[in-house]
């Protein structure tokens, strides 16, 4: 993992000593070394620890200068790792403590080392992707608890024909393309019924539900000794699997690993998938990036939107291999 990035990331030593010494006591021995750990898209501060006794930990926390995401995403995640480590704690790091201190709040982890992939192997990327199968049917009908998102609400949250028209009617998501922007938004407009009839299916919204991590990705796993472990719950939900793994197969794609559809493929080795659940999770997701990808830069978050653009642009292409559309030569635009 790069120990550099761009994002605003807080120094351990300008951690304040209060809450570096409650630290210590949380972990039983003195911190000897804090590295910052880049990775994701925002500037939560994050260190792996090491102690004077030789252990590690992980750390992540919010304080004064965090944004209101990251305070209610934070804990969200405590609340995951304190109520569903029952269910849920083969697949997640041990949770040593937590606490508050002043206007800090601080989540201490296991340490489960540097990141995993990319790169994306073929092996790594099927045998990591098996592990997600085997994640899923691990929670498929349990009773979870009242308090995780049901499919309703989270599926509820997207519409296409809301974000053509606050596009300005695709417009917007066009000029993406460049000098493309004319091709661009005329494939958008043939794409859009079909997109629009996969969203209004119910596929999605039939059981068995499983839990769902919501944001699969990279940096919010680790493949050890084949044991996968999953972080960064915030987005945890309720629902069908369909929905997790097509967020989870664009994302290799965009860091140059297999197609969605192998991906899908090797899933599906492990756990039957339904063509209009995979369909109706298509459209979603690109619904989704269609409706931020445009949007302006966010403060703090300088590589968010690029990031958007390249998911957006996957599931462009996937979406036209899928429903027989012409190649959208103009995506090349997005991925750069």
């Amino acid at each position: 993992m790069s120990r550099t990035g761009v994002e605003t990331k807080l120094p351990w030593k300008q951690v304040p000593k209060a809450v570096r010494q409650q630290v210590d006591r949380a972990l039983g021995a003195p911190v000897t070394r804090a590295t910052r750990i880049w990775g994701g898209y925002g500037p939560t501060p994050t260190y792996r620890l090491v102690l004077e006794d030789g252990r590690r930990a992980f750390l992540k926390g919010t304080f004064q200068d965090s944004n209101a995401f990251m305070k209610n995403a934070l804990l969200s995640e405590e609340r995951v790792y304190q109520d569903l480590a029952p269910v849920l704690g083969k697949w997640m790091p041990r949770l040593y403590a937590t606490f508050h201190y002043d206007d800090w709040h601080v989540l201490i982890l296991e340490d489960l080392g540097p990141q995993s992939v990319p790169p994306w192997t073929s092996g790594e990327t099927r045998a990591i992707t098996h592990a997600l199968a085997a994640f899923h049917q691990s929670s498929l009908g349990a009773q979870p608890p009242v308090w995780l998102s049901q499919p309703d609400e989270e599926l509820a949250q997207e519409d296409w024909t809301r974000t053509a028209h606050e596009s300005q009617e695709l417009q917007t998501i066009a000029a993406l393309a460049g000098a493309e922007a004319q091709q661009a938004v005329e494939w958008l407009r043939k794409i859009s019924p079909t997109i629009e009839h996969a969203m209004k299916q119910p596929a999605l919204k039939d059981g068995p539900y499983a839990i769902l991590h919501g944001d699969l990705r990279s940096d919010n796993l680790r493949f050890n000794h084949g044991q996968l472990y999953l972080f960064d719950w915030p987005s945890i939900s309720l629902g069908r699997p369909e929905w997790d793994i097509v967020a989870f197969a664009q994302s290799v794609a965009v860091e140059k690993g297999p197609s969605p559809e192998q991906v899908m493929t090797w899933y599906g080795e492990q756990f039957p998938l339904h063509t209009d659940a995979v369909e109706s999770a298509l459209a979603w997701w690109l619904t989704f990036f269609a409706q931020r990808a445009w949007q302006p830069e966010v403060p703090g978050l300088p590589r968010l939107r690029r990031f958007q653009r390249q998911q957006l642009g996957i599931l462009i292409s996937w979406a036209a291999r899928h429903w027989s559309f012409p190649s959208p030569e103009w995506v090349e635009q997005l991925l750069e």
